[in-house]
């Protein structure tokens, strides 16, 4: 229930879709008409299993409750990834809150009936909320109220989507964000398909902050070398409220900037040179053969793999492959006589390449535990940057060494 009354933001007295249309967040905390308060609660635990996403709202004459909305998002099925909402203007009688409406989404009744009471530890709520023909019992206690302050300090709205980067330090140059509303999104994502762009699988499951805010947030993954122009065209895309760069796949820990005049045929990075040049120094700093080279069209990403005989059990001669994943960008959007390169830590696995039967092997089998530590690279950025003639990233002074 905690999640219940997170969404009961304006107190509205009109139809329900005007009363959708006024639950926006204040943009700032003001006093409520006639010398009264507003009050949220954020936290009535229990609701739903503990899946509804919930905020009451209360405007109080001292400690009398006059008006209070409750606005509720949950999944449509247990377990279910697609969300519906309801925001219901209740009517105070006493201690008692009641009011019907009508879901957002799937359109089911929606009838609320709650008894609200002061408690030693704050506030309990006891009732029922019944949509279609599901009926939730409510059993909450000891639940606190927030100013509306405070309700604004612990609401988060930063997207990490940035329009105009000055590099690409902070956000990753394959890595684009799109805010857009809600009832133009569907579109735009028919409008991905036959494109060489990879549409994040997350962006398709709407939030209940986003329902609340008629704004999605989709990520796109796309070729450094056409993200700019995405972008661009994601702004003059009817309904998109920002497009950017955001956070993505290249630690600077892991990136080196060079020269990139060697690097280019024209205005084109000269991929092939660069991935020969990457497949050679890392033929050496992991001391394994160069197996295979790949550029992904939709995303830009290098991948490249090596082999070398396993030392795991010399005598049954498996082979350990290699796989490093590379990315080449310029170091900023717009013209630049820099490029940056960024590559994973490499990932191991061992295989029996032996003739005849061969052995079924799987990772972690022994019973170790599976992640921990990145696999050592035998120092492959600074060979890297060595070959490159290129600057390393100093975290501690945020530049260039």
């Amino acid at each position: 229930m905690r999640a219940l009354l997170l969404c009961l933001f304006g107190l509205v007295t009109v139809s329900p879709d005007l009363a959708v249309a006024q639950m926006k967040l204040p943009s700032k905390a003001a006093p409520a008409p006639g010398g009264s308060e507003v009050r949220y609660f954020t936290s009535i635990d229990g609701l739903m299993s503990g899946n509804a996403d919930v905020v009451l709202k209360e405007i109080r004459q001292g400690k009398t409750v006059t008006a209070a909305v409750l606005d509720v998002c949950y999944p449509v099925e247990k377990g279910s990834e697609r969300k519906d909402r309801f925001v219901a203007n209740l009517t105070v009688s006493g201690q008692t809150l009641t009011g019907s409406t009508q879901s957002i989404g799937d359109k089911l009744p929606v009838t609320v009936n709650l008894a609200r009471k002061a408690s030693a530890d704050g506030f309990e709520f006891r009732g029922r909320i019944t949509i279609g023909q599901a009926v939730t019992e409510v059993a909450s206690t000891d639940n606190s109220d927030l100013s509306e302050k405070e309700f604004l300090d612990n609401q988060t709205t930063d997207d990490g989507i940035t329009p105009a980067p000055k590099d690409f330090t902070e956000v990753s140059p394959e890595s684009v964000g799109v805010r857009i509303k809600l009832d133009a999104a569907l579109d735009f994502l028919k409008g991905l398909k036959g494109q060489e762009v990879e549409l994040g699988l997350s962006s398709l499951s709407i939030s209940c902050d986003a329902l609340r805010a008629g704004e999605q947030t989709i990520n796109l993954t796309a070729d450094p070398e056409r993200s700019a122009a995405l972008i661009a065209k994601a702004k003059a895309t009817p309904g998109v409220v920002t497009a950017g760069w955001t956070t993505g796949i290249v630690e600077m820990d892991r990136t080196i900037r060079f020269a990139a005049a060697d690097w280019r045929d024209g205005d084109k990075i000269n991929k092939d040179k660069i991935a020969a040049a990457v497949s050679a120094v890392l033929s050496k700093t992991l001391a394994a053969k160069a197996a295979g080279s790949t550029w992904n069209a939709n995303t830009g990403k290098l991948t490249l793999t090596f082999k070398r005989p396993s030392e795991i059990y010399p005598a049954l001669g498996l082979t350990d492959s290699i796989e490093v994943t590379a990315l080449v960008s310029p170091d900023k959007p717009g013209a630049s006589d820099r490029l940056m390169l960024w590559i994973s830590s490499p990932v191991t696995s061992t295989i029996d390449e032996g003739a005849g039967p061969k052995l079924n092997l799987s990772e972690g089998a022994g019973g170790e535990e599976e992640g921990g530590e990145p696999e050592d690279d035998n120092g492959s950025v600074e060979a890297l940057a060595r070959e490159f003639k290129g600057q390393r990233w100093d975290i501690d002074k945020s530049t260039w060494k």
